[in-house]
Parts: C-alpha cells; structure tokens; sequence
C-alpha cells in the first residue's frame, strides 16, 4: 500500500467519517439546516416525553399506542435529508427526489396511525388499497435502509421477502416450499400488523434504545467523554505500553457513553493511538487495541447495545437479569485486553512516557478500589433514600430531588477550584500526562447521572426506560447549568449569560441523540421483516433442520456455524440487525439441539453467544469498519489492523463457548459465595488463556508451555468436564422406575427425563432431555400433575399421552406428534448422583500453572541480569 494510502486522517476527516457513519454526512446549512435540526430537536423531545412518567396525562393516546409508526417517520424523514442517496449526491443541500422519498416515507410510516379506524374496522387485515400503500412503504424503507446501513441489509430483506411471495414456486426445493401469501396477507404481517416492521425490535428501539442513545449523546456533549479518557490515562499512562492500558480502561468507559464502536474508536483513537504508537506499538497494533477496546464497550454493562434491550423482549427477562448475566464475561474480556497489551509492552521492552515513578500493584489497587467503591455507592444509595421515603412518604421526591441538586452543586463548586479540562495534542514533543489527584474532582458531578441510572434499574427495578429518562432529566440540568454555576463560582462577571450557552449546548446534544438513532430505528424496522417471515411462513423451522443436518447433530458445529453465520453476515449488517437475524433464526435451533444433545442451554447464554459474535464483525476483516476507523487515525493497514484485532479478541470469541457449557460464568442460579469464586477463577482462567496465545507469560513460552496453559484455562472454565470423567453426575433410572423415583426424589432436587418421539413435522423419531425440578407436593401422583405428566404404562415401556394444558411440559414437548403411529414415550431417566465438588479440579490445574510459573522464572532471571538464557 502506497504512502499516501497510509497517511493518518486529519481531525475534520475524522468526523466526516463518525458522521458518515453514525449521523449522516449531509449537513445543509441556512432555513433547511436549520429544519433538519429542529425536526430532530422535536424526535428528541417526543421520545423523552414518551419514556416520561407523565406521558399518559399529556401525550394522546393515539400518539402513545402508534409511538413505533412516528418513531420509524421521524428516521425515514431524517435518513433522506441527512445521507446522501448516491455518491454524487450533494453534500450541502437537499436534492428534490430526497424531499419526496423523506416526507412520502414519513407518511407511510404513519399510514397505520393515520387509517387506525379503517383497519380496526377490516380486523387488522389490509385491503387491496392498504396493501398497496403498505408495498411503497416497504420500498421507501429499503431506499432509507440502503442509504444508512448499505446494500446487504436491504439484500438480505429482499430475499426473504421474495421467498414469502415466491416459495410456493415450482423452483423452490420441496425441503424450503410453503404454501405461499398472496399480497393482501403478506402485507397485512409485514405493515399494518405489529408482526413485521413495526414488531417487537422497532418497539425496543422506540421504547428503550432511544432514550440511552441520547443519554450517552448528552453525557458527551457534558464532557464526560474527555473526563474518562484523561482519568484513564491518569492512572495507567505512565505504566510501560501505559498508552494502550490507558486506551483500554478509557474505552471501557466511553463505552457508557456511546454505543457506536467506530465513535468510540474515532473519540478516544486520536489520543491513544498515536501515543502508543510513540512508545513502540506499530501502527496496525495500536489501532488494534483501540479496536478491540472499542468495540468491548457495547458488551459493558450498566449501558449495552441496543441487542441487550432487545434481550429483554426476546428472553422475557429483565434488563437487569441480562446486564448480571452480561457482567462476568464483559469484565474479564477487558482485563484480559489490559493483559494482552503489558505482554507485548513486556516483550518489545517498551520504554514509559514521562518520569513519573508509579507502581502497577498501587495502581491496580487503586483502580479497584476506585470502581468497587462506585460500585458500593450505587448499591448504598438505597439506604439513605428509603429513610427518608419513610420519614417523609408523599413529599419524598421533592426532598430527594433538592438533596440531588445540593450534591451537584457541590460537586460542581468543587470542579470550578481547577481549570476545565482542554483536549491534550498527543503530538506535542513533551507529553505531560495527568495527576488523577489533581483532576479527578473536575468531573466527579458526570457520575450523578450514572448512579441515577443504576440506582433506578438495579434498587428500584424500573423500566429500562424510565430509568434512562430520570438520568436524562439529570443530564438535563447538568448541560443547562454547569457552565453558569462554575463561572459564578469562579467569580466570572456576567454568569448568567452561560446558561444560554448551556441551552445551546442540551439543544445541541438533543440533535445528535436523535442523528445518531437514524440507523439503529432502519435497522430494527427493517430487520423486522426478516422476523416476520419467519413467523408467517415457518422458515426458521426448516433452517433449524437444515443447519443441524449440516452439523450432524453435534452442537458443537452448530455453534461453530452460528458464530461464521454471525461474522459473515455482520460484515453487511450494524450490531443490532445482526443479533435480531441470526437470533431469530437460529437460537431456538441451538436450545433444542442442545436438548436433544442431553445439554440444558440457557435462552439467554444462547441470545448472548449470537450478541458477542455479531459484536466481532465490527472488527473482522475484509469489511470491519471499526478496523478501518482506527486504520484511518493511526495511519496504518486497514486489513492487517483487522487480522491483528481480531487476534487480540480471541478472548472474546472464546468466552461465548465457554459460558454456554458452564453458565456459571454469567452467574445463573449461584450463590454470592460462588460468584466470588467463579470470578476469581475465570479472571485467572482469561489471563493464563491470553498468556498462552500471545506465547508469553513471564518470559517467551515453549510449546509445551502454551498447550499445558490452554489445557489449565479449559480446567479452569470448565472444571465439570475433567469431573464428569472421573464421576458420572447422573445416575440412571429405568423409565418404568420414573414414578416411583420422582415420589422419592427430595423437593427441589432435578431429574433428567429423555423423551423420545416422533417430530409434528417430519414423523422421524428423536430424542428430548427435559429438566425437572421436583415439586414441592405429597406423593408421586401429585408430582406428576404438577408437573403435567400423563403416563401410559406398557409393560417396560413408559409412554406419554399429550401433556396437561398450560404447564411448561407442554411447550417442552410441543414438537411431538403424539397422535402418531409411534409412541412418545420416556426413553430414559437421570437423578442426580452423589459427585465430588468440581472445584476440586482447581488444584492440579494450578499446581501446574505453578510450576510452569517456576519454570520461566528461572528462565527469565538470566535474561534480567543481561545473562544468556
């Protein structure tokens, strides 16, 4: 690649690329900018007045129970007037064809809310009139789809829209053909339904998604985003390869506040990234790091993806339930991604910026300190508000509110004592790396809304949205008054005129809240297609058989096809329409596999294995355009930036597996105790996994070296594995036995039951393994009833009739045909033996990681003391 290939993007081209990405590249200025903005000014305003708790009192109705169709007008609108249709469309002002497509797509989008009474008076089904304006409002998607998120998006939908219309076709494969829908109905499931577009994803978007996305916009537009990056570097810089621990943690925290990995890469890249290529990092590998750093954010709990929300409606837990599952994986992916970058800090003997003297244990200590004791101030906020909820209860709110402002004000006097913090020039000749002690109070007031934010969802248990509302409202305040309070503070003449700086300032940030949702309310409409299909035509049932004929029943290969299906189509498709695709297509399939494989797999360690691969197409070449953001900043290849991030997040493609046969790692059903446990093992497990594929532990590793730490890290992540081989878990019980053995059985004990049957589709018998949790009720027939079991003794054989209507044994075994020729019936059944605890396989794998330890240690002691090795 030529020179002027590699030459790093200035600032200006930098932003252009974000905007080009994330909020339009078009930005007209004069009377039609100036629409634009306030058009997005008002989506802004809406959604925040629809999450608010006193929406039912001054919204409409009509409005609030039609909020996907205005949310989906509001992004077809604004996609025309802010992304350019074509590559020569102009960049500085509207073309004509762009002012049709946006206001008739709007008006399409708004057709349902618009004929509410005619549609409800037909039953929900469309008429021929109806179809047809729901066929150009499916054309006008896929133009906005095309122009925000590109071809494959719209490719994708095209295809399985044309297979509702055209599978019934003689050309059609007899495996994939279905009967067919004629316009009427078709339309009817895609448009005027909420089965289609305007399906679960768009209402997550509308309901959940917006509201965070303006959250993190505003907390940006505060200055947190600067805050966080000049803390991290703070603390870590002066560390060897400082600039890319730095790069990391400042990453991990921006990733509160934006959820685009290529603003992230873009935000924080301009600053870590040529200083890491100061002290030693190529150019590839710095933009590596920022990468893999930048792309993690979206897996960082309290603020996730727009997938996590989807999580919710799609799993049927609450957003608090998926960010505890998400919590465990996420942590240790970034202190392996800190690890990685000391290992090659360590052995390219990388020099330390500036003469500062810091100790690694003391910083770490300090870090941990730091975010333990947020952690624990989050959770005590609880005890303070519920006494004076207790002293107070009907004017509680209006007490806890003044007490919020003091705090703030407070903590805003106290930033106004140092001076504001400006972005540093990583470029400069000396570079002079912050005291945390002296600029950790100029920011302490970005918190507030965090711990809001946390406090809401985790004590209170609200709604994903009203808890973003309520941190939103803060954020609110902090925008309009923070320059004014610390001008008055500072004893500034005039002061008061900062609090127009700070409207324009919320106005501002309000504008690119609803910018930056232009693509993720495309992608979630439009990937509600591909969702309807698949519930109008049974599809996903046919690729289920399809893809575990290719996998030969082994859910190992299943797995293995649904992450390549993850990456492959995740180099066309934005995070959130790759998790909604491949999810709805192929996680049920994993579930039921898993089952016939005598494997109980949680829903949400499935959803969350599809979220963390789709999360990898950001970074994996040839497209990865997070790869080629950090390509363009440091300067460096694009393709081998890609490879080598995606080498550096091995760690992350290998923790998906893991928690899927040890879901201990996302805290499913254990116990405070063990979940100490589990995150100390899995930390050390992550680190001597990332030792053992960057070939380094305490010096270069032998071969035998890296295959005994891949072999510990597997001990580690799955200690049940080498414990099974040594003590079966299950002992097995004649299915003529199961009554009896179920009437023995202590409640709250499990049982394993295989069912075996013909499939209601294809009549080819297969096997079932169902958890039982034994009920708490006298006698074996009142366990069966509980449970909804009806037997059918024959001699030896323990047939099953139809389970008893409304138990969770009948969506179990809803994919037997019981009226065939062919019995369902109980092929075998497990109780649960006597074993040893399975963290007892701790102690040779790390009396082996000891004396490997031992090994490179009298290995590397020569090659300190400058000695041949």
């Amino acid at each position: 690649m030529s020179d002027s290939n590699k030459r790093a993007l200035s600032e200006e081209e930098l932003q252009e690329l974000v905007a080009a990405s994330d909020s339009g590249a078009r930005s007209p200025v004069g009377a039609v900018g100036t629409f634009i903005a306030a058009v997005a000014l008002i989506w802004s305003v809406f959604q925040v007045l629809l999450a608010s708790p006193v929406a039912p009192y001054i919204l409409p109705g009509d409005l609030i129970n039609n909020s996907r169709q205005i949310h989906l007008a509001f992004a077809i609108f604004l996609a025309a007037m802010a992304y350019p249709l074509f590559k020569s469309s102009p960049r500085d002002r509207i073309p004509y064809y762009d002012w049709a497509l946006g206001i008739g797509g709007a008006f399409l989008a708004l057709y349902g809310y618009f004929f509410y009474e005619k549609i409800v008076g037909n039953g929900g089904l469309a008429d021929a009139t109806d179809a047809y304006f729901a066929l150009a409002g499916l054309i006008l998607l896929f133009i906005s789809a095309y122009r925000v998120l590109g071809p494959v998006m719209v490719i994708l939908a095209v295809v399985f829209l044309f297979y509702v219309f055209f599978g019934s076709s003689e050309a059609v494969p007899d495996q994939i053909r279905w009967a067919g829908a004629s316009l009427r109905k078709a339309m009817s499931h895609m448009w005027i339904t909420s089965e289609g577009v305007f399906g679960i994803a768009l209402g997550v978007s509308t309901k959940f998604v917006f509201l965070f996305v303006l959250f993190g916009a505003l907390l940006d537009k505060a200055g947190a985003g600067n805050y966080f990056i000049k803390m991290a570097f703070g603390a870590l810089g002066h560390l060897r390869g400082g600039p890319a621990k730095a790069a990391v943690v400042g990453s991990a925290a921006t990733g509160l506040i934006s959820g685009s990995s290529i603003a992230n890469v873009v935000t924080t890249g301009t600053f870590t990234i040529p200083l890491m290529k100061r002290v030693g990092f190529s150019a590839e590998k710095a933009g590596s790091v920022e990468v893999a750093s930048s792309v993690n954010g979206q897996i960082m709990p309290p603020v996730m993806g727009a997938a996590a929300f989807l999580m919710v409606e799609y799993v049927g837990i609450s957003y608090v339930e998926v960010i505890t599952h998400a919590f465990l994986p996420a942590v240790i992916s970034y202190i392996a991604l800190v690890y990685i970058v000391h290992l090659e800090a360590v052995k390219n003997n990388m020099p330390t910026l500036g003469n500062r003297v810091v100790s690694m244990g003391r910083t770490i200590g300090g870090m941990f300190a730091f975010f333990a004791g947020f952690a624990l101030l989050c959770y005590a906020t609880q005890f303070p508000v519920s006494w004076i909820v207790a002293l107070v209860p009907n004017g509680s709110g209006w007490i806890l509110g003044a007490l919020l402002f003091a705090i703030y004000v407070g903590l805003v006097y106290l930033a106004a004592q140092s001076p504001d913090l400006e972005p540093d020039d990583p470029n400069a000749e000396e570079v002079e790396l912050p005291v945390v002690a002296e600029i950790y109070k100029t920011g302490l007031y970005y918190l507030l809304p965090i711990i809001v934010l946390v406090y809401f969802l985790m004590i209170e248990r609200k709604s994903p949205g009203l808890s973003a509302f309520w941190a939103t409202f803060l954020l609110f305040g902090i925008l309009l008054t923070q320059k004014m309070l610390k001008a008055m503070f500072r004893g500034e003449v005039n002061a008061v005129n900062r609090l127009r700086d700070g409207g324009v300032d919320l106005i501002e940030g309000m504008i690119d809240g609803a910018r930056n949702m232009i693509g993720i309310g495309l992608a979630t409409a439009t990937a509600g297609i591909i969702v309807g299909t698949v519930s109008l035509t049974g599809i996903g049932q046919v690729m289920a058989d399809f893809v575990e004929f290719l996998s030969g029943g082994n859910l190992i290969l299943m797995l293995i096809f649904v992450a390549i299906l993850s990456l492959i189509l995740g180099m066309g498709l934005p995070t959130t329409a790759n998790y909604i695709v491949v999810s709805s297509l192929m996680v049920a399939v994993v579930v039921e596999l898993g089952a016939q494989s005598g494997l109980i797999v949680p829903l949400i360690a499935v959803h969350l294995f599809v979220f963390y691969f789709g999360i990898m197409a950001d970074v994996t070449p040839p497209v990865g355009l997070a790869s080629f953001a950090a390509a363009a900043v440091s300067g460096g290849d694009a393709i081998r930036t890609g490879f080598t991030a995606f080498f550096y997040s091995l760690r992350t493609v290998a923790l998906p597996f893991v928690f899927i046969f040890n879901t201990d790692l996302l805290l499913i059903d254990v116990t405070w105790v063990q979940g100490i446990i589990v995150f100390i093992v899995a930390t050390v497990g992550i680190l001597v996994f990332t030792a053992a594929t960057m070939g380094w532990f305490l010096t270069r590793n032998r071969i035998w070296e890296t295959v005994a730490m891949l072999l510990i890290a597997f001990a580690l992540f799955r200690p049940g594995f080498f414990m099974n081989q040594i003590q079966p878990p299950f002992e097995n019980i004649a299915p003529a036995a199961f009554s009896e053995a179920l009437g023995n059985a202590k409640p709250g004990s499990e049982l394993r039951v295989v069912i075996s049957g013909p499939d209601f589709d294809t009549l080819e018998i297969k096997d079932v393994t169902v958890p039982l949790t034994v009920p708490d009720a006298e006698g074996s027939q009142a366990r069966l009833d509980a449970l909804g079991f009806i037997l059918v003794p024959e001699g030896e054989v323990m047939r099953l009739d139809e389970p008893m209507f409304g138990r969770d044994l009948g969506d179990a075994l809803s994919s037997f045909d019981f009226y065939a020729d062919d019995p369902v019936q109980i092929a075998s059944v497990q109780a649960t033996a006597d074993q040893m605890p399975k963290e007892l396989i701790f102690i040779p794998a790390l009396l082996l990681l000891a004396l490997i330890a031992f090994l490179q240690r009298r290995r590397a002691q020569p090659i300190l003391q400058g000695e041949p090795a």
